[in-house]
């Protein structure tokens, strides 16, 4: 559906550099990444707002790297809405449609279609200056798929949208693709990506560094960029030895982690995902594979609950539900034991 080789752009002292994606019919694929990682930029290039130094890019089989816009049969929602303050929100969504062409009586019922589908009918005779974030957001959205686009590009669609309303737009989204179609969406947020992606990308410093699912990216990070995106925040510098056939990592501190079969490297930077971990107010038993005594330094709340920081001869973070939590009747300076599984430990590839 949508394909791109070897794309290869020089902004500046920035680049994007051999960039390479297969996005499928249907397909919601998120890019995720900080600002200047290149997220816009690939996006311009995609829609053909520049071109490429070197490179190809398809749509549906056909090269439209030389294409125009107007040409390449996509739609592009800009970060800032570009919405024209001067026009009606029926102005807005009907200048593609007046811009190429198309009849008086097909651009009224066009625009009256695409209006009610994105809940706004009842906007379209009002200017634009009086609403909402999330009602400028669907007039972007109307002036855009009122073209009738295979691909739907959006460049940070929710970041100026108040918090209340951003499960509406991603409701419109879902729906959207749903209906199938394709969409390409970059963000900074790594929440975006893990509730709308089916597939997701990681750019830095314009090389796209890891893709696959939200599962397998996220639970299994290329490297401490990616892995910092996820939330992990357990990091671990460890030396590894193979002792009477079971594999064990050594820290720089004093702890021993006892590890599943593996391959490991001699040493290596190793990470344990803040859900792996659980903490117990009393001495476990027996029949866990890593346990350690530590000493609660912080409590703090999280997005997901709560999040504990043991010093336990290296510093852990922990999230847990507030149940868990309540649960546990436990404060700063509680002594108490965590565990975590074997397979826990998952070696990084790269300290990035």
């Amino acid at each position: 559906m949508l394909k791109l080789e070897n794309i290869n752009k020089k902004l500046g002292s920035f680049s994007l550099k051999e960039i390479n994606m297969n996005i499928s019919e249907g397909e919601y694929y998120v890019l995720l990444g900080r600002s200047g990682s290149g997220k816009t930029q690939l996006l311009e290039l995609i829609a053909g707002l520049t071109k490429a130094d070197s490179g190809e890019i398809f749509i549906n089989g056909e090269n439209v790297k030389n294409k125009k816009l107007q040409e390449r049969n996509v739609g592009l929602v800009f970060q800032d809405y570009a919405i024209f303050p001067n026009m009606t929100v029926f102005g807005n969504i009907a200048y593609s449609l007046h811009s190429r062409g198309v009849a008086g009586k097909i651009i009224q019922s066009e625009v009256t279609r695409i209006a009610e589908e994105l809940n706004i009918g009842y906007l379209l005779n009002r200017y634009t200056h009086n609403l909402s974030g999330g009602e400028l957001q669907r007039v972007a959205l109307a002036r855009t798929l009122v073209t009738s686009p295979k691909v739907l590009l959006l460049d940070e669609p929710m970041a100026s949208i108040d918090a209340s309303l951003k499960d509406d737009i991603k409701r419109t989204f879902r729906s959207l693709n749903r209906k199938g179609l394709t969409i390409v969406h970059v963000t900074h947020d790594y929440r975006e990506a893990i509730s709308l992606s089916s597939r997701v990308g990681v750019i830095h410093n314009g090389h796209i560094i890891q893709e696959g699912t939200p599962g397998c990216v996220f639970s299994r990070p290329v490297n401490r960029f990616v892995a910092r995106y996820a939330g992990i925040r357990n990091f671990f510098r460890v030396r590894f030895r193979n002792e009477a056939g079971s594999w064990k990592a050594y820290c720089d501190g004093s702890l021993v982690f006892n590890l599943d079969d593996n391959k490991y490297p001699s040493d290596g930077l190793m990470i344990i995902r803040n859900d792996s971990i659980k903490i117990h107010s009393t001495e476990p038993g027996q029949g866990y594979d890593n346990c350690f005594r530590g000493i609660v330094k912080d409590i703090v709340p999280s997005e997901y609950g709560m999040e504990i920081t043991v010093d336990a001869g290296e510093m852990f973070y922990i999230e847990l539900t507030v149940n868990e939590f309540r649960g546990l009747y436990i404060n700063e300076y509680s002594q108490v034991w965590i565990t975590f599984p074997s397979e826990a430990g998952i070696v990084l590839q790269g300290a990035v």
